[in-house]
């Protein structure tokens, strides 16, 4: 008659093993999630005339503004270095914060990525 519980060929510690994995992992990710988030990112426009730093916790730290840059009569133009170095600072902290993880998982892609189940 077949044991009723657990399962064949020692799978209990083959689970426990997979716990641990995953408890090491999480931790891992906390920490370099934590590493992440006290980082800095900083871009410049505009030939340097513009330089925006942002936070891994995805904030804008600094804007520095060239005097040259600062033109009256083109207020658009301002605004358009401004936003593209804010978007090229915060491209750089999401690819290192991909690169990071991806690192860590291990290129898993995600949850039951690359199972066969």
């Amino acid at each position: 008659m077949a044991k009723r519980g657990g399962f064949p060929g020692g799978m209990p510690g083959n689970m426990n093993n997979l716990m641990k994995q995953a408890q090491k992992m999480q931790k891992q990710m906390e920490e370099t999630t934590k590493e992440l988030e006290e980082k800095q990112y900083t871009a410049t426009a505009g030939g340097g005339a513009v330089s925006v730093t942002v936070s891994g916790k995805k904030e804008i730290t600094a804007v520095k503004l060239a005097e040259e840059v600062v033109d009256p009569d083109d207020i658009e133009m301002l605004e358009d270095l401004i936003m593209a170095a804010t978007n090229e600072a915060f491209r750089q902290m999401e690819e290192d914060n991909s690169a990071a993880m991806s690192k860590l998982t291990g290129g898993l892609g995600g949850l039951g990525g690359g199972f066969p189940f």
